[in-house]
């Protein structure tokens, strides 16, 4: 039982299924989506910037 489930968590996030679920589990205008959008690419962008110093 317990292997079945470890493998649906794996199957599960492989795919992104909570992550399809939560971008659809509200509405968001177009302007805002573009603001999200533009955050997590400055998130990234500062996180890659932080590792490459390294």
């Amino acid at each position: 039982m317990e292997n079945a489930l470890r493998r649906f968590k794996r199957k599960v996030q492989q795919e992104d299924i909570i992550k399809e679920i939560k971008k659809h589990s509200y509405y968001l205008k177009p302007g805002e989506r573009r603001r999200v959008k533009e955050a997590l690419a400055r998130k990234r962008a500062r996180k890659k910037a932080r590792h490459e110093t390294d």
